[in-house]
């Protein structure tokens, strides 16, 4: 029997914390001669995705991401210094506080997310926290995907773009399963 993903119709109530988002941002991120970022797919984020009222609110992200097939979740922040993921897309689904993220690099776009946000990060596209308060999120993975650390050094490339290039799409919106943003950008180009 196939695996159920939660999916997000308009004709029916959402599952408890998944409301449709109330903003959809959406960025492409081109190759800064640094950082490769992403020139295919647009880093997107979901405004108020989650609403997290409930005591374990991380849980119900963690929750959400593994019925929609992004796995390998972890709890904690995002790293205070310029990284990316050469071999695998992450989610970040913030459950506490407000964050300042920098994306793309230093001449990139800065971001505020906070609890119930959602920010799905293309494999290459760099990443920093600038600033944060009472900030905790849960990351994820797709399926089948493992994530490695990437600087901006220049002896990671260009193995780096070849391994960016190779990473395969997700088969779900990390939130929406079968449905969603990430599935009309990424998925129905």
């Amino acid at each position: 029997m196939p695996e159920k993903h939660l999916s997000f119709d308009k004709k029916k109530r959402p599952p408890r914390v998944v409301q449709a988002p109330a903003e959809c941002i959406r960025e492409l991120l081109s190759d800064d001669g640094t950082f490769p970022n992403n020139e295919q797919l647009p880093l997107l984020m979901y405004r108020e995705a989650f609403d997290l009222t409930r005591s374990d609110a991380a849980g119900d992200v963690e929750n959400v991401f593994h019925a929609n097939q992004w796995r390998g979740s972890w709890r904690n922040g995002i790293y205070g210094f310029q990284h990316y993921h050469s071999t695998a897309h992450e989610v970040l689904g913030i459950y506490s506080g407000t964050v300042q993220v920098q994306l793309g690099g230093p001449g990139g776009i800065t971001l505020t997310a906070e609890k119930g946000d959602v920010i799905i990060i293309p494999a290459g596209v760099a990443h920093k926290n600038l600033g944060s308060r009472n900030f905790r999120c849960v990351g994820a993975y797709p399926r089948g995907q493992s994530w490695d650390m990437n600087y901006g050094k220049t002896t990671e490339r260009p193995q780096a773009d070849r391994n960016i290039a190779r990473v395969p799409l997700p088969e779900f919106d990390p939130v929406y399963g079968s449905d969603g943003p990430l599935i009309d950008d990424w998925l129905q180009k």
